[in-house]
């Protein structure tokens, strides 16, 4: 079954590039503005921060108004989706590679979630989308909380050490239902990352265990959301470009120190990346219900 994904990832890289490949090369004398050598920095960066579960879409929006590297923001989403794809599906064969993982579980979870997303484009989009950010925010923070509890040996939460690779019985079926509803949310915007770290170490996995699964749960999703934008133009071919080939970088150097890390850090940091990602989300759904009222 890991075999499975591998494979099933490597399709969809050579998919994106083939999709993608053409349309630069068909367009080769109007890349589209922006500066390559920004864009470089900038997937660089935001790929280092995904590869350490923190995510890139935020951090790519937020550096991309800051350098001016788009001239129609309507272009924003297929830019995130089409930069990224790459680097995400890299990612996941690092991750596949070098994490020792139960293929039963990784399989399984990673099903779930692009059966999820499938799903939740046609029925999920329909939820309070406000009220999903705020909830899976405190949710996050609470989760967090408590692995800092646990961690101190103040509380023991589902187990001793987190020291398991794969998930059996209940605890399976906890994470095919958890991480199929991980991925039906992603369609309304609520990422995968942080919320499928706090779920795995509750579920008494090892925190490293996480990194293949949000990254492979992930990378089967985006190429295909990457199609229609590659095939209607809605993305900026140049800085697109650039951010991939900065986001590669990023990837090899951040997965070569977080497979580096003593267990113990690594669980600090993930604690330290999902209260980060509750904070976002709570502010997100509060923005939201500003907006809503104006």
């Amino acid at each position: 079954m890991k075999q499975i994904v591998l494979v099933m990832l490597v399709l969809f890289i050579g998919l994106h590039m083939s999709v993608l490949g053409r349309d630069l090369f068909k367009n080769k004398r109007n890349l589209g503005s922006g500066s390559m050598p920004v864009s470089i920095g900038i997937g660089f960066i935001t790929d280092f921060l995904d590869t350490l579960g923190i995510g890139a879409f935020a951090p790519t929006t937020l550096l991309m108004n800051l350098t001016k590297q788009l001239d129609d923001d309507r272009k924003l989403p297929g830019t995130l989706n089409v930069s990224h794809a790459l680097s995400c599906l890299l990612e996941a064969i690092i991750f596949i590679t070098v994490v020792k993982v139960e293929p039963l579980t990784l399989f399984s979870l990673v099903a779930a979630a692009t059966v999820g997303s499938w799903i939740g484009s046609k029925f999920v989009t329909k939820l309070p989308e406000q009220k999903v950010q705020f909830v899976m925010g405190c949710a996050l923070i609470l989760t967090a909380i408590l692995m800092a509890l646990k961690q101190t040996g103040m509380i023991n939460i589902l187990g001793e050490g987190n020291t398991a690779t794969g998930l059996t019985g209940i605890k399976l079926i906890i994470g095919i239902v958890g991480n199929f509803g991980l991925g039906a949310l992603m369609t309304m915007g609520v990422g995968l990352y942080a919320p499928c770290m706090a779920m795995v170490y509750m579920l008494g996995l090892s925190p490293l265990v996480a990194f293949p699964i949000m990254s492979a749960s992930c990378g089967a999703l985006m190429p295909v959301a990457s199609i229609n934008f590659i095939r209607t133009g809605e993305y900026a071919r140049k800085v697109s470009l650039g951010i991939t080939i900065g986001g590669i970088a990023g990837v090899i150097i951040a997965s070569k120190f977080v497979t580096g890390l003593d267990i113990t850090v690594l669980t600090w940091i993930v604690i330290v990346v999902i209260i980060y990602s509750g904070f976002t989300y709570i502010q997100k759904s509060r923005k939201l219900a500003i907006a809503q009222k104006a």
